[in-house]
């Protein structure tokens, strides 16, 4: 596996807006919370004190979306670690494809669907994430492309280009570029002019930074 998919480089805010959560649930998910009351184990165990990698990313977005799903952080973990043993992988959720049924974790087995968090049960899928479809998949099953925001969202996450920064699609170009301009006080079609961008272009990239 290329060593680039496992090298820091979002923040955790950055991560957060990303995945579609806080900076604050995914450090309780990274480092767990020891506090009375409501202590918890971490999910995915990672230092949340520095830069995730793309891998990381990946994983939380993953999360995000079994929690939305209903899915507890118990099973998260117990699916989570199961993979890591069973599959021989250190970033699971990136590794290995996922379905779920609201109820468990399920990874590719065969032509079935392995339930990781029942201790290898197998079962058949009712549901099949969105998620799955923004990502591109290398020969290993390994997530190796991003689109944040769907397919025809404009905008995607290469850790192969641009150092893994959100780029606006067939571009090249960072989304953070049109995001700082905006923010200078440049109108959109000054920005779209100068940049060489169409002015749907510059709203993927905006609406990807929080900003339309």
């Amino acid at each position: 596996m290329d060593a680039r998919l496992g090298q820091g480089a979002y923040r955790p805010t950055e991560a957060a807006r990303l995945a579609g959560t806080s900076a604050t649930t995914i450090g309780r998910w990274l480092r767990g919370d020891p506090a009375p009351g409501r202590k918890m184990a971490p999910v995915l165990a990672r230092d949340a004190r520095g830069l995730l990698s793309y891998l990381d990313l990946v994983e939380l977005a993953f999360v995000a979306d079994f929690r939305r799903l209903g899915l507890p952080l118990k099973r998260l973990r117990q699916g989570h670690d199961y993979l890591k043993t069973t599959f021989g992988v250190h970033h699971p959720f990136a590794q290995v494809r996922f379905q779920t049924d609201g109820l468990h974790l399920l990874a590719p087995f065969g032509d079935q669907l392995l339930a990781v968090d029942a201790g290898g049960q197998l079962s058949w899928p009712t549901m099949i994430q969105d998620r799955l479809g923004q990502l591109d998949y290398d020969d290993g099953g390994v997530a190796v492309r991003w689109f944040p925001r769907g397919r025809h969202g404009g905008v995607v996450v290469d850790p192969f280009v641009g150092f893994g920064s959100p780029l606006i699609e067939g571009t090249g170009m960072p989304t953070w570029a049109v995001r700082d301009r905006h923010r200078a006080g440049e109108p959109p079609t000054a920005i779209a002019e100068d940049l060489g961008l169409t002015a749907g272009q510059i709203t993927a990239a905006l609406r990807l930074e929080g900003l339309a």
